[in-house]
């Protein structure tokens, strides 16, 4: 497990005073008012306003006074220490903890290794298998557990390959 979660992606300066248009990776934006520290890539920020709307995050930094600093993080990615993140709730994870799982069958055979995860309505997960990209729904019936201690997140075999996009 990772000491930071990615959270989000600076997406551009929002107005003159400095705030951040940040496309969040959580479930849900509101967690953003939890937060009082922010790492953008390496650098800590002290959290001085969270405001939230159609999905995305408007975030005032300290040490980041106008539009002029604010250009300067556009793209970059946004982090939390592990101990300053609410914990998930049961049977839910970070997806920082699910990239790099190995998936398996209930039976041990190990088909790939995680790479990705899109957020949706039903996530779609990203697999390297055989040196290809395959993609599936993490839909109920397919993931039958998730170990991340272990780092394996096993599936039912037959439903994984009748959605698995090959």
């Amino acid at each position: 497990m990772t000491d930071k979660l990615n959270v989000g992606e600076v997406l551009k300066p929002q107005g003159i005073r400095g705030e951040l248009k940040v496309k969040p990776f959580t479930d849900d934006a509101e967690v953003f008012r939890d937060f009082t520290r922010v790492f953008v890539e390496e650098t800590p920020y002290k959290v001085l306003s969270v405001r939230t709307g159609g999905g995305l995050v408007f975030l005032g930094l300290k040490g980041v006074p106008d539009r002029n600093a604010a250009e300067l993080l556009r793209g970059k990615q946004l982090y939390v220490a592990r101990e300053d993140a609410p914990v998930p709730e049961e049977g839910r994870y970070y997806i920082a903890d699910l990239l790099g799982c190995n998936l398996v069958t209930e039976t041990g055979e190990t088909l790939g290794r995680l790479t990705g995860v899109r957020q949706a309505a039903t996530d779609i997960y990203t697999v390297e298998m055989d040196g290809k990209e395959v993609m599936f729904p993490a839909a109920d019936g397919v993931i039958t557990a998730v170990d991340v201690q272990s780092g394996t997140i096993t599936v039912d075999k037959k439903r994984f390959f009748e959605v698995a996009v090959l």
